[in-house]
């Protein structure tokens, strides 16, 4: 009786040992884009001035096509890179790598919630937690009032809106605690570390507190 052929591990094998490839960009003008402006579009990315599209058409518009810089610049602002870039709330930058203005409150926090949406949870990782942390430190950072910045980035996503409305809350408690804190220094009389000594409290955490209830007051 003959025994049927066995498939020939050959072809996995060297499958399997092939060194990994690096990641291939999907436009290939975004890797001239990275030859000419690394400090943009190479191994970091910073956020890009508005109106970059008719610098570079300006600087190269005789070696590149206008649609597909386009399509190039869709992709770029579009990936995961940059969109954190923007979540980080950095400043928008000029072809020369120069900072030249701030990102708009709105667009920091859309980016925030693509970011996370596109994100895979760590082990015990809670994203929720994490991403309601950072929309408060990006309203805090904003300046703005709560009335203000809610009216720039509330949309129709009834969970995005909850998460705004629970870090709204986080920052009012953090708030209403370090006015509580102020209070009772300005009661004891003692100077900063003699307070923190007697309340057996972090110095660094009561100077903190201390500073947002006077940028409170100043407000």
């Amino acid at each position: 009786m003959s025994r049927g052929r066995e498939p020939a591990p050959q072809a996995a094998t060297s499958a399997e040992a092939r060194p990994p490839q690096a990641p291939r960009r999907t436009h290939p003008l975004l890797e001239q884009l990275a030859g000419w402006y690394p400090q943009l579009f190479g191994a970091q990315f910073l956020p890009l001035k508005r109106g970059i599209f008719h610098d570079l058409m300006e600087a190269h518009g005789d070696a590149i096509d206008k649609d597909a810089l386009k399509l190039a610049l869709s992709i770029h602002t579009r990936s995961t890179r940059y969109l954190n870039a923007v979540a980080q709330g950095l400043k928008r930058h000029d072809l020369q790598g120069q900072p030249v203005e701030d990102m708009a409150p709105e667009h920091v926090h859309h980016a925030l919630l693509e970011v996370f949406r596109r994100r895979k949870p760590r082990d015990g990782e809670d994203l929720q937690a994490t991403l309601r942390r950072r929309i408060a430190q990006a309203f805090e950072a904003s300046g703005l009032t709560r009335e203000a910045y809610d009216a720039l980035v509330r949309g129709r996503d009834d969970k995005a809106n909850a998460l705004l409305d629970e870090a709204f809350a986080e920052v009012a408690e953090r708030d209403a605690r370090a006015e509580a804190l102020a209070r009772a220094f300005e009661a004891s009389g003692q100077d900063e570390a003699a307070f923190a000594e007697m309340y057996g409290m972090d110095r660094r955490a009561v100077a903190q507190s201390l500073a947002r209830a006077r940028r409170r007051q100043q407000a």
